[in-house]
């Protein structure tokens, strides 16, 4: 019988083991096969996906995005695959043995039964690809070619490129401004040959701008040709083109061999015919940011004022010609007016019916389509041209506005508009496409902070490491081109010149969520759609608590943002955390959240975690659990203690709170080797967690509280072990407090530098910051004027001097100083009752804020000097002060009379107004009779 036993297992089960063993140890080149294979396959689907696009029978192509959605669900599960074996290669990354014995060989199997999981899914999911991408084919064959999306388009999105081309003068609405700058670039201005760039988001009006500019002035020129570039264009045929219309202008017959001329040949004729000439060339819709180098040769440098023009989307495009020519730059980002976008929409919808005016019963509504076009000329046109042909009733209007999205997807008039938008969103190569498309996690119109849509486009993999930079480096570059690709608006910068918040344009929104909704990338779950649909989402954009959540498949979200101000209950918050196993992204800021659930831990996938702004109070301790965890965002909550589990997260790189004790975890700090950002850190008495942050070898950010003076030489001893720092910031905990460090030669890197503390005297060490751009002083209680230890600082653009930072009665402005300086702040400071300003000095100053100085009483002298100054922020001065810049009768306005904006705060008159009961708009009314252009506000 046992012999019977052997030989079965043997015949039976051996093969099995051996199998299974063969397939444990191949794992690892499986995996690296399906992730080449997944950049392949990912290039089918775009191919794939462009077909689609370019279909122009409706039918044809909602069955191939039908298929095509099967394609990249593939693609979704070759993903989740490689991400699964990660996880488990962590846990078990020794190489597998062939077992001695058959038990061995067993109890090896048992112990790696999650990878052979992985190894069997990867068979079954290369069978799923390989069946999908044949059966497309079989479907819908790929050209050996593929067309992009401009190979296929109908008439109606052709006529709506070509529409700018034939627009007459008098139809041309708005650019009054951009006109003249154009003008003045191609007919003055210097000898030598100067390219023009006209760069903005599509639609924007870039072609009917320059056109109308070109045909103004070519006259002037002795040559002048207008060139369609486009995406699919060849030199040979560009070159080609100039010849025939600057042989056609001249009556001229162009050679008789241009239609064989190799392009050497082409560009030698096009010299002889530009030789000595001065010529203007207008080349339209230029997409290769490295056209220039197709045509530079060609365009003749004659030292006669001759002119390039050219319009793009890219701003790269602009600057590539720089290599060999001058260049002048004009982004076309201010949208028309309202008053504009409504003549130009009367022009195209009533100029047949109404002779261009509107009729008085459909005002109203026509206003309510044309601010959802939001400036963008190629949309009102579109709209506008589209219900000229419609019965002018006001119902049918009101119901067209109302589904104006819808329309914009599905009437065959409109949808070219979306096409030329998503022609930018297909030549964007994979991953910055999805980087775009995460502007649609966030609501139409929302001013995003970069550095959280950075954190989570590094969370989610879109952003690959390179050598000697940071992932968030990376990714800020990556949002740096999609802007540069003027398919991002740049809402605010930071002193330095960072990117601080930016959005997308609304249609450029709504292109977004197509794209979303076409690729599975995402889906809001809100009041209007608490369903999700049945095939693979990606990412949830959440503005519900409803149980409805955890019907969703949970193995392939990747991210969920809440956007949920009111409470989200423990019920909704426990399913979710048990349920979402696969997240890579889990973003509460500003959400209604109470408590976290210990199931926190579950989350194992977790990279980017935030409770900024929400309601919560601790963390659990299963928090430890999330090993994967890079970024935790604890800001504007009650979180002050961290727990000792956190020390656990080997690869958290951001830690962000508003005042973290690491009381309960002060001797593991230094385990933590992969921080890069610590934010706000409260020290500990004995000063552990000083001493171990000098193991934190890559801290690019460090901000600290509770310091004291007994600490320096500890504090000193670990920021020399900091190579990369870049930002630092020390508060004391007590105002007595010295913050006296030695010479500090290891902060050359530093940007940022905040001090809080009494100072004995200004340290020089700072002034020796060759890269610094940021200085904050606090409390310091100088005596000696710190300026002239500062004025000959390279890069600083930014300095804060407040809180009685400085004690003295006067400062100083030399000439020359602060070279750079773009921001001054001045506040609190007791006894200044003096601020003189050479002429010469802070020659780059932008803003200047001075707030609460009791015995200023006259604006600083000088200060007429400035004249880059832009505004003038005045707070809680002295009332002398404020009457002596009053535009009716102040003695010293004419000081400031060149700043354009002089804004005035004051909560005195605002406090008195609350304590009496009276209402304080009568001040306000009665100030800006006094002030006249200068901003009043009390508060």
């Amino acid at each position: 019988m046992a012999e019977t036993a052997v030989s079965l297992a043997r015949e039976h089960l051996l093969p099995k083991i051996v199998e299974a063993v063969k397939m444990l140890r191949d794992l690892p080149k499986e995996v690296a096969d399906i992730t080449e294979e997944l950049e392949s396959f990912q290039d089918f689907i775009n191919d794939a996906d462009q077909v689609a696009e370019a279909e122009e029978d409706d039918g044809r192509r909602d069955r191939i995005k039908k298929r095509v959605m099967r394609l990249r669900e593939a693609a979704f599960r070759m993903e989740d695959i490689i991400d699964e074996f990660s996880i488990h290669d962590e846990n078990n990354p020794h190489d597998p043995r062939c077992a001695a014995l058959l038990c061995e060989a067993v109890e090896f199997i048992k112990t790696r039964i999650l990878q052979l999981q992985v190894a069997y899914k990867i068979q079954d999911v290369k069978s799923l690809v390989c069946a999908e991408r044949d059966g497309f084919q079989k479907q819908f064959p790929l050209p050996t070619k593929p067309s992009g999306s401009r190979g296929n388009q109908n008439v109606t999105w052709h006529k709506l490129r070509m529409d700018p081309l034939f627009i007459e003068q008098d139809e041309v609405v708005g650019f009054e401004s951009p006109r003249r700058t154009l003008n003045n670039w191609l007919i003055e201005g210097r000898e030598e040959r100067t390219v023009i760039s006209v760069v903005g988001l599509a639609g924007v009006g870039k072609t009917t701008l320059a056109k109308q500019v070109f045909d103004n002035v070519h006259n002037n020129f002795e040559c002048h040709a207008l060139i369609t570039v486009s995406q699919s264009y060849t030199v040979e045929g560009l070159l080609r083109d100039m010849l025939h219309q600057f042989c056609k202008e001249k009556m001229e017959n162009h050679p008789a061999d241009v239609s064989t001329m190799d392009r050497r040949s082409l560009i030698e004729e096009v010299r002889k015919q530009l030789r000595n000439k001065r010529y203007v060339v207008m080349f339209d819709d230029v997409w290769n940011e490295k056209f220039w180098n197709d045509v530079e040769f060609a365009g003749i440098d004659n030292k006669n004022k001759s002119r390039i023009l050219i319009t793009t989307r890219y701003e790269k495009v602009a600057h590539f010609c720089k290599k060999s020519s001058f260049i002048e730059v004009h982004k076309l980002e201010e949208p028309l007016s309202e008053e504009e976008c409504f003549r130009l929409f009367c022009n195209k919808a009533f100029k047949y019916g109404f002779d261009g005016r509107c009729p008085e019963e459909l005002k109203d509504i026509s206003l309510e389509i044309v601010r959802k076009c939001k400036g963008l000329p190629l949309a009102i046109v579109a709209i506008g041209g589209l219900l000229s042909q419609k019965d002018f009733c006001a119902h049918e209007w009101i119901l067209f506005s109302q589904n104006l999205s819808l329309e914009l997807e599905r009437n065959s008039e409109l949808n070219s508009i979306g096409k030329i938008l998503s022609l930018s969103y297909y030549d964007l190569p994979y991953n910055l496409r999805l980087c775009l498309l995460y502007f649609g996690m966030y609501p139409e119109d929302y001013e995003v902070k970069s550095s959280r849509l950075i954190r989570q486009w590094v969370a989610e993999g879109f952003v690959k490491r390179e050598t000697g930079k940071i992932l968030e480096e990376v990714a800020r570059q990556e949002l740096s081109r999609l802007i540069l690709r003027s398919l991002v608006q740049v809402s605010s910068f930071s002193i330095d010149g960072k990117v601080k918040r930016c959005r997308v344009h609304d249609l450029i929104h709504d292109m977004i969520l197509r794209k979303a909704k076409e690729t599975g990338f995402c889906q809001y779950f809100g009041v209007y759609n608490e369903s999700v649909s049945s095939g693979i989402v990606r990412r949830l954009i959440i503005t519900v608590d409803s149980n409805d959540l955890v019907g969703i498949e949970r193995s392939h979200i990747r991210s969920i943002l809440i956007f949920r101000k009111e409470k989200l209950t423990e019920q909704f918050m426990d399913k979710m955390f048990s349920k979402y196993m696969s997240l890579r992204v889990l973003d509460f800021e500003n959400a209604g959240l109470l408590n976290v659930p210990n199931a926190l831990g579950n989350l194992i996938h977790l990279k980017y975690l935030s409770f900024r702004n929400s309601w919560i109070q601790s963390l659990p301790k299963s928090i430890g659990k999330l090993k994967n965890l890079e970024i935790l965002d604890v800001r504007r909550t009650m979180v002050f203690d961290i727990p000792k589990e956190i020390s656990k997260i080997r690869k958290l790189r951001h830690l962000l709170g508003e005042e973290i004790s690491f009381i309960a975890m002060k001797e593991c700090l230094g385990s933590m080797t992969f921080l890069e950002k610590i934010r706000v850190l409260k020290v500990d008495p004995e000063g552990v967690v000083i001493r171990e942050l000098g193991k934190l070898k890559q801290l690019r950010n460090l901000r600290i509280t509770n310091f004291t003076a007994k600490l320096t030489n500890t504090l000193c001893s670990s920021i020399h072990e900091m190579q990369y720092l870049e930002v630092l910031h020390i508060h004391v905990g007590h105002e007595n407090e010295v913050i006296d460090f030695p010479l500090m030669s290891s902060l050359s890197t530093l940007r940022k530098l905040f001090l809080n503390g009494k100072l004995e005297s200004f340290p020089n060490w700072i002034s020796h910051l060759q890269n610094l751009v940021k200085l904050s002083l606090n409390n310091s209680k100088l005596t000696n004027d710190p300026l002239e230890s500062l004025k000959g600082m390279p890069n600083l653009l930014f300095v804060s001097i407040s809180h009685y930072a400085y004690v003295g009665e006067t400062l100083y402005f030399e000439d020359g100083g602060f070279r750079k300086l773009k921001d001054l702040e001045l506040k609190y400071l007791n006894k200044l009752n003096y601020i003189f300003i050479e002429r010469g000095a802070l020659q780059t100053l932008k803003k200047l804020g001075l707030k609460k100085i009791p015995q200023l009483r006259k604006v600083p002298s000088g200060i007429q000097h400035l004249e880059k100054l832009e505004v003038l922020h005045i707070e809680d001065m002295p009332s002398v002060f404020e009457h002596s810049i009053a535009e009716d009768g102040g003695q010293d306005h004419w000081m400031i009379r060149h700043v354009p904006r002089v804004q005035i705060k004051n909560s005195y008159f605002e406090s008195v107004a609350r304590a009496m009961g009276i209402d304080s708009s009568p001040l306000t009314s009665l100030n800006n009779q006094l002030y006249g252009r200068i901003q009043v506000k009390f508060f």
